[in-house]
């Protein structure tokens, strides 16, 4: 089969692989239809984060090709949405909804034994316990776009608002305009933020965020941001914060904007991140995150794109084949995208 392989720097290759197999009892073999770059694929790409020479991509739906022995709840034929992390779904912190965090679990595309999403085939460890399954098989490109942001760039977003504890009524501010970010604004609205504030200076992903549901963009960074942040809530400061970035800079500014009592969600990966003890303190600021549990919370974000209350698949202004995947980064890491959908299958 043909997957995308990282051979280094800014070098995503197309290579012919051998096609997985069952492995264990549990695994399952899924046929790709769609893959995607993640934001965190680019840290990688641009050589700022380690990875080893080998799959990559850990965002992927499609359709069940073949089945272990004790696959109980799939068969051939099943479509079906993988989050980005497997899990066995009975450990405790799974069951607790930490799936991410599962004690038999880990990550496509990171380790050596682990296929990488952007592949035209995946094994699936723990099928059972990560994958889920979108009854049906007549779905158009645009919901099958939708189906594939709940693999990792929604459940993230959502993970973020659910993480700042966005309640209904209150506002809410994103930090960040990626797909993250963006998915963020939706989640804060899904929701029920009635003042959605996102930090942004690009045009085309500032029209996405108010169609669904900033009400407010704030372009300027820094203290400056904040300034106006706090103008914006009549100098009280944000109810929800999220941080959809993971730089040093998008986190002191989550923090400077956080009102006392606040709770700032982090989703995104920290590098070089030091939060100041003293606001956290002082203010008592809470902060939560991580990686998102997708598992947990792709079942009821299905629902929502079935019955169209949602379409995150709008996220996505960038679209290529598994042949062109190298396109596909670098349309992202030259801010082309905001997120690129590889079409496999």
């Amino acid at each position: 089969m043909r997957a995308a392989i990282f051979q280094a720097k800014y070098q995503i290759d197309v290579k012919e692989v051998p096609d997985p197999v069952i492995q264990k009892n549990t695994d399952a073999i899924v046929k790709v239809v769609m893959a995607c770059v993640c934001g965190s694929d680019l840290w990688y790409y641009r050589g700022i984060a380690e990875h080893q020479q080998g799959p990559i991509g850990h965002e992927f739906i499609g359709i069940i090709e073949e089945v272990g022995s004790e696959v109980a709840l799939f068969a051939k034929g099943d479509f079906v949405i993988s989050p980005f992390a497997f899990s066995d779904n009975t450990c405790p912190h799974c069951r607790v909804g930490f799936h991410t965090a599962c004690v038999n679990g880990s990550f496509f595309g990171m380790g050596e034994n682990n296929d990488g999403g952007q592949a035209e085939f995946v094994r699936v460890p723990f099928a059972d316990g990560t994958l889920v399954k979108a009854e049906g098989s007549d779905f158009s490109d645009d919901m099958l776009a939708s189906f594939l942001t709940l693999s990792d760039v929604m459940s993230t977003g959502y993970h973020a608002a659910v993480s700042a504890n966005v309640k209904k009524g209150g506002n809410a501010v994103i930090v960040g305009d990626g797909a993250v970010g963006l998915s963020a604004v939706l989640s804060a609205k899904l929701l029920g933020a009635e003042q959605i504030i996102i930090i942004s200076r690009h045009e085309t992903r500032q029209r996405l965020a108010r169609e669904w549901g900033a009400t407010h963009i704030v372009e300027e960074r820094g203290e400056a941001g904040v300034k106006v942040v706090r103008a914006i809530t009549a100098a009280v400061g944000a109810d929800a914060v999220m941080e959809c970035v993971g730089t040093k800079e998008s986190n002191e500014m989550a923090f400077a904007m956080a009102r006392p009592g606040a709770v700032v969600g982090r989703v995104g990966v920290p590098h070089e991140v030091v939060i100041n003890p003293n606001v956290t303190f002082f203010y008592n600021v809470g902060m939560r995150g991580g990686p998102a549990p997708a598992r947990a919370y792709i079942p009821n974000l299905l629902g929502e794109v079935i019955k169209g209350k949602i379409n995150p698949g709008k996220v996505f202004d960038f679209v290529t084949d598994l042949d062109n995947v190298s396109e596909a980064y670098a349309a992202m890491d030259e801010r082309r995208a905001i997120k690129s959908l590889i079409k496999v299958s």
